[in-house]
């Protein structure tokens, strides 16, 4: 169901909008994903990945575009609207994707973790499912593809510094008497 009939400079503009998301959730130190719903050319629905933040796996980019887009237009069916990702779906917004019949979803980068619309499994185009989603792949992949390996490699950065930190601080035994006291 890849279909190449869509404006790319469109796809485009939508998934710039969709990195705009995952750079807020970058401001919060979350993983940088964002997604944003757009029916009729105009955006209904955006979402960034809050996990951490809201203390919830159901936080994930998707799941609160999806929310905000149904909100918009009071239904819980999104056909006709196209879900514009920075990163791959993973099984449970796939599943939120196939449940809300979203007609189309644009991806920016793959993932080889836990993606659900064709690189380990692809729930949103399954025909077994009711509902199967148009896919378009790799739009601005490169720029959402650095966007998360700088956070990760910043990431590891600020771990292996703590580690540092951490190994360099004498730590007493329990029970034990404290030096320099």
């Amino acid at each position: 169901m890849q279909n190449d009939t869509h404006d790319i400079r469109e796809d485009e503009r939508f998934m710039r909008q969709a990195l705009t998301q995952a750079r807020k959730a970058k401001k919060l130190g979350e993983v940088p994903i964002g997604c944003v719903i757009v029916c009729d050319g105009r955006v209904i629905g955006r979402g960034y990945n809050r996990r951490n933040t809201d203390h919830s796996t159901l936080s994930h980019a998707e799941i609160r575009a999806i929310r905000k887009a149904s909100k918009v237009l009071g239904d819980w069916r999104l056909e006709g609207c196209t879900l514009y990702c920075t990163l791959e779906p993973c099984p449970m917004c796939a599943g939120a994707i196939e449940q809300a019949r979203i007609d189309r979803v644009v991806i920016g980068a793959p993932s080889d973790k836990s993606g659900c619309a064709g690189s380990i499994l692809n729930i949103v185009q399954c025909e077994k499912l009711m509902h199967q989603s148009e896919v378009t792949r790799d739009v601005l992949v490169p720029e959402c593809r650095e966007l998360l390996q700088d956070f990760f490699r910043d990431l590891r950065k600020r771990t292996k510094n703590a580690a540092r930190k951490d190994a360099g601080k004498m730590v007493p035994a329990e029970g034990a008497e404290k030096p320099f006291s």
